[in-house]
């Protein structure tokens, strides 16, 4: 954990060089959940926000915004990404949603912060759209949960 790769030598931020890496198939898998009061819940839930439909427009945010992350994040690296998806589950007990994010490549470098830029934006969009109602939601637990692929190989938090 002493060897930042995003400084060099001097200590200086730089973009680390991929270029001698292998190219491999690579997935990243992250979460996050957002809760809310009781009420916004039910109007996410059964889709009476009078803005719409709050979940599909936060999926294609997500995915979008897994997208930008090089544009987003100074030291990633523009990727061509082969897959994205955001799913849901709801949970009326704790009136929250949970959201994660599968993101995967055939590159040189990992897709971990396109996950996490996914998740992060797909709850950002969910409180956007009803901060109206519930400006007291919080977001919380966003984690990656699995990666594959590359020098480093499979992770998966415990």
């Amino acid at each position: 954990m002493t060897d930042l790769t995003h400084f060099n030598q001097a200590g200086e931020a730089h973009m680390v060089d991929v270029g001698g890496k292998a190219t491999t198939d690579r997935v990243a898998i992250a979460e996050g959940t957002i809760v809310m009061l009781s009420e916004t819940f039910n109007l996410v839930e059964q889709g009476g926000h009078k803005k719409g439909d709050v979940l599909g427009i936060a999926r294609i945010a997500g995915i979008m915004a897994a997208k930008k992350t090089a544009d987003l994040v100074p030291l990633c690296h523009p990727l061509a990404l082969t897959k994205v998806s955001v799913d849901f589950v709801l949970d009326s007990e704790t009136a929250s949603i949970h959201c994660r994010a599968t993101v995967g490549t055939s590159g040189q470098t990992g897709v971990e912060m396109e996950a996490l830029t996914a998740v992060q934006v797909t709850l950002l969009t969910i409180y956007d759209m009803c901060k109206a109602v519930d400006k007291g939601m919080t977001m919380t637990n966003i984690r990656l949960l699995e990666k594959a692929g590359g020098k480093s190989g499979h992770w998966q938090r415990s």
